[in-house]
């Protein structure tokens, strides 16, 4: 195990990935990252802006001899995921990730490694910088809050870019061209609730739900991982109907775009029906192991004694989020007709927090058709509506239209069959990439992503392989050397 990357090839993006990485850069805060990328590219020279809503735009001439090659625009987004362990002290918004490289990996200690986008931000970085890689002329394109609501593609306005192919390098499998992806919408549950004083005589215990595995609700979705906030829900439901307990408090969960992997619970319990509740908590425990023992094998719940709460739901209240959270759609709702193994729509049960009298239920809900991405986000307001609960639908994004006609498909499939071997895997995916929004203030333009294998995007237990960045490098650029003249 070493923490260092300066021994890493190719050198320069990695050490461009270890200055980024010492920027905190999470979604709607970006100020930091902006400004470290402006700076960088005016250390260049090079023609630098920044757009109203915060994206970053540089623009870097022709190496000699390319001259007479399309522009191509690089496109990456500044903003990462902020996730860690429950036990991993760290202050994202003062920190710099904390990276190790353990065999062929490259891992963040207990938290968001940041290759999800930070890999391509660092390869774009380094053709900026560049004196002897030959290119065509560069629009390198860094979106802001690509994680959160896309609003920085959403806001990207037509007539500042000229070049006519997107190469976007935020793909998670180096043997995979990407030209589609799904769509999404945030749907949120809110409401008050009247909170009751506890009954006289109770205990105070937290349930916690934890070891999850979690990851990418779009690109991992289709992996039957367990969802803390559902998972926790089903515990609650089937242990009340054995044993009597009111509920003070339920937090699980975090980002709309992670899934879950820990939810606590506050209760009380009188002391008559502790043992039950442990005993009956336990029990589910070992039925949840023995169901999520390949997907989620560190799964686990601790039981801990807490001082009594003051204040619970009320009966029918209680009752009522039970009921609803339990039918809350979660995962796979379509698969894709005609294509085998993607996923058309889901739902990311991703945030529960119902505590002080204030309900929030988070969802994002995904699809790459826009009629059954509606249609399954008003099936979660319809149950919203039988909470007594408020639902905003906000930040729907386009899905983005496969073109596998498209020159640039056709020059990269076949450039990766040359270099390699082997074809390249050409398809589309569930997760959401920006591409489709850029399309609509630049429609004609072509547009294609990949990248380097990257595992567990979105948890603490995300990683980037050493030897597929080099793979991935190389390719991209016999790419650049590829583009077709204008």
């Amino acid at each position: 195990m070493s923490n260092s990357l300066s021994t890493l090839e190719p050198k320069a993006l990695w050490e461009n990935f270890s200055a980024l990485n010492a920027v905190p850069r999470p979604s709607k805060k970006e100020e930091r990252v902006i400004a470290f990328m402006v700076d960088f590219g005016k250390s260049l020279g090079l023609p630098t802006y920044q757009d109203e809503v915060g994206n970053v735009i540089i623009k870097k001439p022709a190496s000699a001899g390319m001259e007479n090659r399309q522009t191509i625009v690089l496109q990456s987004h500044l903003d990462m995921v902020h996730q860690k362990n429950a036990d991993t002290k760290f202050d994202f918004d003062t920190q710099g990730i904390d990276m190790f490289i353990e065999g062929d990996w490259v891992k963040a200690k207990g938290t968001t490694l940041g290759a999800d986008n930070g890999i391509g931000v660092a390869s774009i970085m380094t053709l900026l910088a560049t004196t002897t890689i030959p290119h065509p002329a560069i629009e390198a394109l860094f979106t802001i809050d690509e994680e959160t609501g896309m609003t920085g593609a959403m806001g990207l306005k037509g007539g500042l870019l000229d070049g006519k192919i997107l190469l976007n390098l935020d793909t998670e499998d180096d043997h995979e061209l990407t030209i589609g992806c799904a769509g999404g919408i945030d749907v949120t549950g809110t409401r008050h609730y009247i909170k009751k004083p506890v009954a006289e005589e109770s205990l105070g215990l937290e349930i916690i739900l934890r070891g999850l595995t979690g990851g990418h609700s779009g690109m991992d979705i289709h992996l039957g991982r367990g969802n803390a906030n559902k998972l926790m829900n089903r515990l609650l439901l089937e242990t009340h109907k054995t044993v009597h307990f009111e509920v003070a408090s339920i937090d699980g969960g975090g980002l709309r775009n992670a899934i879950p992997r820990e939810s606590h619970v506050h209760l009380a319990v009188t002391s008559e029906h502790k043992n039950l509740l442990v005993q009956t908590v336990k029990e589910i425990e070992n039925t949840f192991k023995a169901e999520f023992r390949l997907t989620d094998p560190n799964l686990e719940v601790v039981i801990n004694e807490i001082a009594c709460p003051e204040n619970v739901f009320e009966k029918h209240f209680q009752e009522h989020v039970f009921q609803v959270i339990h039918v809350l759609p979660n995962g796979i709702f379509r698969m894709t007709p005609g294509i085998e193994g993607l996923v058309q729509s889901s739902n990311n049960v991703a945030r529960v927090l119902i505590k002080n009298g204030d309900l929030s239920i988070q969802c994002l809900t995904r699809s790459s058709v826009d009629s059954e991405k509606m249609d399954l986000a008003n099936s979660i307001d319809s149950a919203f509506h039988l909470l007594g609960a408020h639902t905003e639908m906000k930040g729907s994004y386009p899905g983005w239209m496969p073109q596998p006609d498209a020159a640039i498909v056709t020059l990269m499939s076949d450039l990766y069959q040359e270099v390699f071997g082997s074809a390249a895997m050409v398809n589309a995916c569930h997760a959401g990439l920006e591409c489709g929004i850029l399309g609509t203030n630049y429609p004609g333009m072509q547009m294609i992503s990949f990248g380097p294998n990257i595992r567990g995007a979105h948890s603490p237990d995300e990683r980037v392989q050493i030897s597929s960045v080099q793979k991935y490098w190389s390719f991209l650029l016999k790419t650049l050397e590829r583009i077709p003249t204008n």
